[in-house]
């Protein structure tokens, strides 16, 4: 039998060679233009730009100022949307601190809630169509208020991230 399985093997080996012989490897652009008609989407970005400091000008108000719901939600949605990667918790590292006074496009609830929305150059994206407006403005109170910009009394009082441990549990 292994002679005989011998002379049926060789063939179809010797077929399958041809086979792939004659396939030919398609050809692939490195750069392909888009087609004709399609739109390129153009990123949309404020009129509100970085600058020198300008004179304080009358603040508007969020939705959730000196709301402690609203802020702790904002702190949820904060951790929840990865703020933390970039910012850290508030103190900056890849991102600009919040918990400063130095604030590059503004602490005014709206410029904060722009920032969100629009995303900023060199590294904020735009979180627009990716969160409900209302969840914004929370993430706006959570911001405000670490940089102290919102009533000490409708603060978290701690970080979600820092747990207590039972004795014993590692």
């Amino acid at each position: 039998m292994p002679t005989r399985l011998r002379f049926v093997m060789l063939p179809l080996a010797a077929l399958a060679a041809l086979d792939l012989g004659g396939c030919r490897r398609e050809k692939r652009r490195i750069e392909e233009p888009p087609p004709s008609g399609a739109r390129v989407a153009s990123i949309q970005v404020g009129q509100l730009q970085p600058g020198p400091k300008l004179p304080p000008s009358p603040e508007t108000s969020t939705p959730y100022e000196a709301n402690a719901y609203g802020i702790s939600e904002g702190q949820r949605l904060y951790g929840w949307f990865n703020c933390v990667g970039c910012h850290a918790h508030g103190g900056g590292a890849i991102g600009p601190p919040l918990m400063d006074d130095i604030w590059i496009y503004g602490s005014d609830p709206a410029n904060v809630f722009a920032s969100i929305v629009e995303g900023r150059p060199n590294g904020m994206p735009s979180y627009r169509g990716k969160i409900p407006n209302y969840q914004v403005w929370q993430i706006v109170a959570y911001v405000r208020s670490l940089g102290g910009l919102e009533p000490k009394s409708a603060t978290p009082v701690r970080d979600d991230h820092l747990q207590a441990k039972r004795k014993g549990s590692p």
